[in-house]
C-alpha cells in the first residue's frame, strides 16, 4: 500500500506565506513526478506545480513567481512554498505522486496516488 498525506495548510492573510508538505509512504520503489493541484469551490481541479524526479519544475501561470515546488527524494516528500498569497489562492490543495511500486506479478510499474487534500484559506 501507498499513502500520500499533505500538511501545512491553514488560514493566512493576503500577502503571507505557507509551506505545504506532502509525504508518500508505503511500498515505494521510487517516485517519478510529483505535483500540487488545487480545487476551489465551484471550480475544476487545476494544476499548480509539478516537479520531476530530476527536479525539473512546471508552474501554472497564476502562481509563477510566487510559488516554489521542491522535493526531497530521500524522504519521498514534495513541498510547495507559497508566498505573496492572494485570496484567489484559497482552495483545497492536493498532492499527487507518480509512484513506482511492484505490481502483482512483480513488475515495477508507475501508479498515480492522491492525497486527501489540505485547506488553504487566504483572507483579504
Amino acid at each position: 500500500q501507498v499513502q500520500v498525506v499533505e500538511s501545512g495548510g491553514g488560514l493566512v492573510q493576503a500577502g503571507g506565506s505557507l509551506r505545504l508538505s506532502c509525504a508518500a509512504s508505503g511500498s515505494i520503489i521510487s517516485i517519478n513526478a510529483m505535483g500540487w493541484y488545487r480545487q476551489a469551490p465551484g471550480k475544476q481541479r487545476e494544476l499548480v506545480a509539478t516537479i520531476s524526479n530530476i527536479h525539473s519544475t512546471n508552474y501554472a501561470d497564476s502562481v509563477k513567481g510566487r510559488c516554489t515546488i521542491s522535493r526531497d527524494n530521500a524522504k519521498n516528500t514534495v513541498y510547495l512554498q507559497m508566498n505573496s498569497l492572494k485570496p484567489e489562492d484559497t482552495a483545497v490543495y492536493y498532492c499527487n505522486a507518480a509512484v513506482v511500486r511492484r505490481s502483482l506479478g512483480g513488475l515495477q510499474l508507475e501508479y498515480s496516488y492522491w492525497g486527501q487534500g489540505t485547506q488553504v484559506t487566504v483572507s483579504s
